[in-house]
């Protein structure tokens, strides 16, 4: 059965139509053009498909798009205004926290969650809310001094610190 819902994605209204039963993730990427948001197991196991649910991570593989309702939906592509990168995507930046990317803007949006939950995780907190993501290049360490560093900037650490925070090697 084909339906019309209103979807509120990165702060705007989106229509779409077709089966709830679709995924989330499907809708993003094939209807509404936004591809940041990677399939990668299809079982919610790895990370790569994560979106914000009224800034909840969510696997959006799993998700589907009958199920979101009102939430807004934030995407990666929906984290920079006007060409400002926010601190957590800057601070992937800084500590070269990937690679081939795949996983990126899954771990991304996971740790904006965790910021606005926690400005100052500890590195097992950290580790609890990334446990899901899958890095197959295996740039953990630097996804962890990505994390920190932005922690920092977000506290509005001083330059100094954060670049100390950024070449941290524990």
């Amino acid at each position: 059965m084909s339906e019309e819902q209103q979807l509120q994605v990165n702060g705007s209204a989106r229509s779409v139509s077709g089966c709830p039963g679709r995924s989330l993730l499907g809708v993003l990427r094939d209807e509404l053009n936004l591809t940041g948001a990677k399939y990668g197991c299809g079982e919610a196991q790895c990370g790569a498909c994560v979106v914000l649910l009224d800034g909840r991570p969510v696997p959006s593989c799993i998700t589907s798009v009958g199920s979101v309702g009102a939430a807004a939906v934030l995407t990666i592509e929906g984290l920079e205004r006007d060409g400002t990168l926010r601190p957590v995507q800057e601070a992937f930046l800084e500590a070269d926290a990937l690679q081939c990317g795949y996983c990126t803007p899954g771990m991304i949006l996971a740790v904006v969650a965790l910021l606005e939950q926690n400005a100052d995780p500890s590195e097992g907190e950290v580790i609890q809310a990334l446990q899901k993501h899958v890095c197959r290049c295996g740039v953990y360490r630097r996804i962890l001094k990505a994390v920190r560093l932005a922690a920092a900037k977000q506290a509005g650490a001083p330059e100094a610190i954060r670049a100390r925070t950024a070449g941290d090697d524990r």
